[in-house]
This record gives structure tokens, C-alpha cells and sequence, in this order.
């Protein structure tokens, strides 16, 4: 039986007699950061600092906006994390159509 790990920056490796054998080849992680590019460099699009500053909003303002704890916020503009998945959508989003973005994000859900 193969026994497998899903790790926390989303490799898979398999288990073998106490040792950890990658499944893939490794891709750059998104939590590593990359000395050479700033973090929304590396995502494609404009870094969070740029997004925030464009749109005239504090890290807590931004924070609130989004949902996220402000630390997260902090922690993706100096480059201790790199925003994945939804908030990476988000993001891209936001850089097109920032004002759409914080308009529906402020709207209330209606009840279904």
C-alpha cells in the first residue's frame, strides 16, 4: 500500500520507510519567497501594496474590505506569504475593476 502526504505548501510525497520521496518534481512553492521579484511579481499581477495604495485604502481598511485578517495583509506585502488560490483571484480582480470589487463585497448577501 502506498502511503501518501499532502504537505502544507501542496506537494505530494510518498512515505517510504520514514523518508519523504516527492511525487513530481518540485515547483517553486508559493510560500517561498523569491529574492529576485516581489511577490506580485511572481502571481502575475500588481503587488498587494500597489493595489492597496491605488485604491487609497490603510492595511486595515484594505484588510476589512477583503475579509482578512490585517496581519495577512502585512504578511503578503512584505513577503512572508504570497497570496494562493481565492485571494489570488481576488486580487486579479481587484487590479481590473477595484471599485466592482469593493462595491460588491460590501453589498449584504440577500437570504435565499
Amino acid at each position: 500500500m502506498q502511503r501518501l502526504r499532502l504537505k502544507a505548501d501542496g506537494r505530494i510525497v510518498e512515505l517510504r520507510d520514514g523518508q519523504e520521496f516527492p511525487l513530481a518534481p518540485a515547483l517553486p512553492s508559493t510560500e517561498t519567497v523569491i529574492p529576485d521579484a516581489t511577490p506580485g511579481e511572481i502571481a502575475g499581477l500588481p503587488a498587494v501594496r500597489d493595489l492597496r495604495r491605488r485604491a487609497c485604502l490603510t492595511q486595515i481598511e484594505f484588510a476589512a474590505r477583503l475579509g482578512v485578517p490585517v496581519e495577512t495583509i502585512r504578511n503578503w506585502e512584505q513577503g512572508k506569504r504570497v497570496p494562493r488560490g481565492p485571494a489570488r483571484a481576488l486580487l486579479a480582480v481587484i487590479a481590473h475593476s477595484p471599485e466592482t470589487v469593493f462595491a460588491a463585497l460590501a453589498t449584504e448577501p440577500s437570504p435565499a
